[in-house]
């Protein structure tokens, strides 16, 4: 009885480790593959190839020491346009690597849509076209009124001929095309601003495109009127950019920034309008050596020669 007992548990563990095996065999089989469907990034170089109508560059990419501010004085952009067209929030922190987009989005070509195919009528078979378009026959019994009736209808149908040309009546001559009046090109338009000089003082330093002077420095008092160059939208204020203190950002148009730095008090705010000559600020010396302003003009973002821009006679 011992022997044969010990003969069951034998077999109930041989068949308990048989299980075993076979399910541990089956946990080896092939795992599904894990796709990656995150979309590709393209490339910094292909980022950098592609340009708008200006020469700008579409997209770019985030270097060491960037801010959303810095980009977008560099590329002659409002930073809150920048900030909206990339889903960037405030503090508008933004990362190297990173891939910014720098033309609105509506400025993408759409693919245009296929035209429709053309639209066949679908002939009648011949009988049925027999029955829609053939006279239905009536059957009158002889007489001279019906006689009369038929001669009549015939005279009715006769075909009509149609006038001779030289009977025809001449038209009218048409009136002198009267030519449109040339309308300016919209590039002209943006190159087109009434500047000012934005404060009175001796010119400390000049434009200098190969070096680090973007612009011109006035030297001046604490507190002295600062002007605004031309007229146009305030897009940025405040000490957000290094090495230009208290600063302020005038868009005119878009083609054009000017840059006023180092200011003691700021007048304005950002989205205000200002008209030329509007005193927008105090001299100051924040984050400079001295009292002085800086004052940059920039085209499409990089920075031109005020003093090509700027009259003459030294009248703010």
């Amino acid at each position: 009885m011992t022997h044969a007992h010990s003969i069951g548990r034998g077999s109930v563990l041989f068949a308990c480790f048989a299980m075993l095996a076979a399910l541990s065999g089956c946990s080896t089989t092939v795992r599904a593959p894990v796709i990656d469907r995150l979309p590709a990034q393209p490339s910094a170089k292909a980022a950098a190839q592609v340009k708008t109508p200006d020469g700008r560059p579409a997209s770019y990419v985030v270097q060491k020491g960037d801010t959303l501010y810095s980009v977008a004085l560099e590329h002659g952009q409002d930073y809150k346009d920048l900030a909206q067209w990339n889903g960037i929030q405030a503090p508008y922190t933004i990362r190297i690597g990173q891939i910014l987009r720098m033309v609105p989005p509506q400025d993408e070509v759409a693919t245009p849509l296929k035209p429709m195919p053309a639209l066949q009528a679908t002939p009648l078979p011949a009988t049925e076209a027999a029955l829609k378009t053939a006279p239905k026959a009536l059957k009158l019994p002889y007489s001279e009124q019906a006689l009369a009736q038929l001669e009549q209808g015939a005279q009715s149908a006769a075909p009509i001929t149609a006038p001779k040309p030289e009977a025809a009546k001449a038209e009218p001559p048409k009136p002198a095309a009267v030519p449109e009046p040339v309308k300016p090109n919209a590039g002209d338009e943006e190159e087109k601003i009434d500047w000012g000089w934005p404060a009175e003082g001796k010119i400390l330093a000049n434009f200098n495109d190969n070096g680090n002077a973007k612009g011109i420095d006035i030297g001046g008092s604490l507190g002295q009127p600062i002007l605004a160059a031309a007229a146009g939208k305030v897009v940025h204020t405040g000490s957000t950019l290094r090495g230009y203190g208290k600063l302020i950002i005038i868009k005119h148009n878009t083609n054009y920034f000017s840059v006023y730095a180092h200011n003691n008090q700021i007048l304005v705010r950002e989205g205000q309008m200002v008209v030329k000559g509007q005193k927008i600020a105090e001299m100051g010396n924040s984050d400079a050596d001295r009292v002085k302003l800086h004052f940059e003009i920039r085209r499409l973002g990089k920075p031109v020669d005020p003093l090509k821009y700027l009259p003459n006679d030294r009248t703010p």
